[in-house]
């Protein structure tokens, strides 16, 4: 059986990308800085500052909004999570029963 993926992880791996390519100039911007320095041109030293500043406010602000969607993520599916045990208490008591079996028998393998 292939799994697809679905939207949510197509939506992540392009968000991924999207947060290396944001690295990526930062980076970039930050060199320029160090080379601009170099020089001590005072012109080149602001200009370069200004952009490394605004692509380090801009990435932060990614970087925030990515971990406020992981949260909110990681919070519904411990929601779905809850209100599945809920719903079916003995199902989920043989579930966790299967897994320790199991679990029991991979240790006693060693």
């Amino acid at each position: 059986m292939t799994m697809q993926p679905t939207g949510d992880h197509r939506e992540s791996d392009a968000s991924t990308e999207q947060l290396k390519n944001d690295l990526r100039h930062l980076s970039q911007t930050v060199e320029e800085l160090v080379k601009a320095t170099a020089d001590d041109s005072r012109g080149h030293i602001s200009e370069a500052r200004e952009r490394a500043q605004q692509r380090l406010s801009e990435t932060r602000a990614k970087l925030e909004a990515r971990g406020e969607k992981a949260y909110e993520s990681a919070r519904d599916q411990m929601d779905c999570c809850d209100r599945y045990v809920r719903d079916n208490p003995w199902t989920s008591i043989g579930i966790g029963a299967g897994v320790g079996v199991v679990i029991g028998l991979l240790i006693g393998r060693r």
